[in-house]
Order: C-alpha cells, then sequence, then structure tokens
C-alpha cells in the first residue's frame, strides 16, 4: 500500500513537472520542499528497472575527456556525475539537500557566461519552456565546448506523438551548434552530442522553431 501510495504521488509531480514552465517548477518545490524528495525516490524506483541508464553513459564519456573540463549539470538530481568524476561540476537543480547542489530555475543559472566545456541534460528536459534550458546552457558554454542530452526514446518518436529529433537537432544547431551525433542504440533512451560553433546564432532574422517534446506521462492506476 505505501508503495503504491509512493507511486501515485510521483506519477503527480512528474506530471506536473512535464506540463509547466521551470519557474512554475521551482515555485512548486520551494513551497513544499518534501515533494522534491518523494519525486527522486520515485524517480530512482524507475530507473532501477532500466538495463543501462544514461547518467552512466555521459558518465564513461566525461572519464575520456580532460579532467580540467567543466561541467555544468542541469537537472543534476543527486549529482551523480559530480561524485563520479575530477572534473570540476556545477550541479544545478530545483531543490538543493547538498551544499555542493545549487537550487535554481535552469533557464537562470548562476554560472559566468562562456565560462563551462561541457553542459549536460540527462533526462532533464521536462518543462514546457525546455528551449530557455538549452539557450542558458549556450549562454554558459565555451565556444567548442560540447552539450550532451539524454532523453527518453518515447519522446522522440514521430510515430507515436513524439518530436522529431532531425527537427530537434535543426532547432539546436540554429542555436551555433554542430550535430556530432545521435545515439539510438539504447532501448530506453537516446543521446544527442552537439558542439558549440561560436556565441552568435547560426540563422539570424528567423525564429527557431522549437518541437514540442512529448511529456512521459503515467497511467492511472
Amino acid at each position: 500500500m505505501r508503495a503504491r501510495l509512493s507511486g501515485g504521488h510521483f506519477r503527480m509531480i512528474n506530471e506536473k513537472l512535464y506540463t509547466c514552465t521551470g519557474k512554475e517548477a521551482l515555485d512548486y518545490f520551494q513551497e513544499d520542499p518534501s515533494l522534491f524528495d518523494m519525486y527522486h525516490a520515485g524517480y530512482k524506483t524507475q530507473m532501477s528497472t532500466w538495463p543501462e541508464k544514461p547518467v552512466n553513459v555521459i558518465i564513461k564519456w566525461l572519464k575520456k575527456q580532460s579532467p580540467s573540463m567543466v561541467v555544468a549539470d542541469f537537472g543534476c538530481g543527486d549529482a551523480l556525475i559530480a561524485k563520479s568524476v575530477t572534473n570540476k561540476v556545477f550541479s544545478l537543480d530545483l531543490v538543493s539537500n547538498d551544499p555542493k547542489v545549487i537550487a535554481c530555475d535552469m533557464s537562470n543559472a548562476p554560472i559566468v557566461s562562456s565560462s563551462v566545456d561541457v553542459a549536460v541534460f540527462c533526462l532533464s528536459l521536462m518543462g514546457t519552456n525546455y528551449q530557455s534550458y538549452i539557450e542558458e546552457a549556450n549562454r554558459v558554454l565555451k565556444p567548442g565546448g560540447w552539450l550532451l542530452i539524454a532523453e527518453v526514446k518515447s519522446r522522440f518518436d514521430p510515430t507515436n506523438g513524439g518530436a522529431d529529433p532531425e527537427k530537434f537537432s535543426r532547432a539546436i544547431s540554429d542555436l551555433g551548434f554542430n550535430s556530432v551525433k545521435q545515439d539510438f542504440s539504447n532501448k530506453m533512451f537516446i543521446l544527442f552530442y552537439f558542439t558549440k560553433k561560436d556565441n552568435k546564432r547560426k540563422s539570424k532574422g528567423k525564429e527557431t522553431e522549437w518541437p514540442m517534446l512529448k511529456p512521459c506521462l503515467y497511467k492511472r492506476r
């Protein structure tokens, strides 16, 4: 009974995060920080069923890079990346129960512009204004820096209401990124790798078309 109630709370909070802005999510958790703990307990339960976790793939990739590279982990959760690598990591999330985690709206990170080598979004593009998170990552990234995005595969399945991954990549390219790789090899998630070209948008005078990412909503039981 306790597990079913906990699962129900997780689904409720999960739906809220997928259907509101980052600012609304920040206000939501600030009103009751215990909801954040409840959400992450449910998240860990969900992740325990995945044969491979995207954060571990990203950690393995980071360990192959220079330890001098500075990382910004947008939506860090329990800050596993910071705990697993020797790099300097800015761990960002809506609530902080750890002095090493910075609580903030991810569209307004307290990080100096052009100071980060790698920006990571691992299952964290949840808000309806997700593009503002990517624009913020663009701001803090150095030219030549990496943008890594891991998302649930169903969010990028156009045959089932998901976004077209090519349209998603083009929107990010419009900010001034090169699309390096799209990894569809995992059953549960897709990984996008981009590098920042420079500090200017690729296309001027044209509004970027951001596809709507399908929210991960759970069926009521």
